[in-house]
């Protein structure tokens, strides 16, 4: 009797949080970002801070699977800047609501069929080095990838792009 007692507050309590308007976050995968496993040619346009345009370069980018597990290489090369090339690890956590220690706001299939992933983390940014809430937008599907970045100054109203990579898988 406890347990049917409990079984009943238990749905009465998921059906109160479904009826108020509530969501369940949106969980990530592995199987999500499969898909963008190779090599990808583009530019990176970002918003120098000091004068307040922006600037586009070349960028390409290597992506890979760690494995084993849910992280991933993005390999982020500069052919006119070689020496700011990088490599970032990207990580989902288990539960698949973090990616890269950003909390996944959204997830969805866009009218066009691409995904799109939206991320957030309160951190530090500019040359004032200002705290700022960051979000980062992932869209891709068939040949394209972006990822851009926004960022909204405590004390702001609106958001700032401070980059955006814009990608087309590369050819063989």
């Amino acid at each position: 009797m406890k347990f049917r007692n409990a079984l009943i507050v238990f749905v009465f309590f998921l059906y109160g949080i479904y009826s108020s308007g509530a969501q369940i976050a949106p969980v990530i995968s592995c199987s999500d970002f499969k898909p963008l496993i190779g090599s990808w040619q583009g530019t990176l346009t970002y918003l120098d801070y000091t004068s307040k345009k922006p600037y586009t370069m070349p960028a390409n980018m290597d992506i890979e699977q760690i494995a084993g597990g849910n992280d991933f290489l993005f390999k982020h090369i500069y052919p006119d800047e070689p020496k700011a090339n990088s490599v970032d690890t990207f990580s989902i956590s288990k539960n698949g609501t973090v990616l890269d220690e950003s909390t996944v706001i959204s997830k969805k299939i866009l009218d066009n069929g691409n995904t799109q992933i939206i991320t957030e983390i309160l951190g530090i940014d500019g040359n004032d080095k200002k705290p700022a809430l960051i979000k980062r937008t992932y869209t891709f599907g068939g040949d394209v990838f972006t990822i851009r970045k926004d960022v909204r100054f405590v004390g702001q109203t609106e958001y700032i792009n401070r980059h955006e990579y814009s990608y087309k898988i590369k050819k063989s």
